[in-house]
C-alpha cells in the first residue's frame, strides 16, 4: 500500500509529456504480444508468479525504471564519444599551436609538418 501511494504522488510530479506518451510502442510483432497476452491470462502455478499477480500494479514503474535506466546508459555512451573527441581536438589544437611557435623544446621536437 505504501509503495502504491507513494506512486500516485510521484504521478503528480510527472510532466504532461510522461503523462500523455509514457512509453515507447511496443518492439514485439503481432505474433509475440499474441503469445504473450495468452501467458499473462493463464493462471499461474507456482507460488512466485502467483505473489506476483499481486504487483501487476507495479509493471508501469518497471516499465518507466527500465527507461531510465537504457537512457542512462545511452548518455553514458554519448559522454565517453564526446570525451574521446574532445581529447583528440585538444591534440590537433595542440599540434597546430606547435607549429605555430618557435620554442627550443618544438625545435628539439620531431617536426609535426
Amino acid at each position: 500500500r505504501r509503495i502504491l501511494r507513494l506512486a500516485e504522488m510521484c504521478r503528480r510530479l510527472e510532466t504532461e509529456e510522461e503523462k500523455v506518451l509514457p512509453f515507447y510502442s511496443s518492439s514485439l510483432g503481432d505474433g509475440e504480444q499474441e503469445d504473450a497476452r495468452r501467458v499473462l491470462e493463464e493462471m499461474p502455478t507456482e507460488p512466485l508468479a502467483q505473489a506476483m499477480r499481486d504487483y501487476v500494479g507495479l509493471e508501469r514503474f518497471w516499465q518507466r525504471f527500465n527507461k531510465v535506466k537504457l537512457e542512462e546508459q545511452a548518455l553514458e555512451k554519448e559522454r565517453a564519444a564526446l570525451r574521446e573527441r574532445n581529447r583528440r581536438l585538444r591534440e590537433l589544437l595542440r599540434r597546430y599551436l606547435e607549429g605555430l611557435s618557435v620554442s627550443p623544446e618544438v625545435l628539439g621536437g620531431l617536426n609535426t609538418l
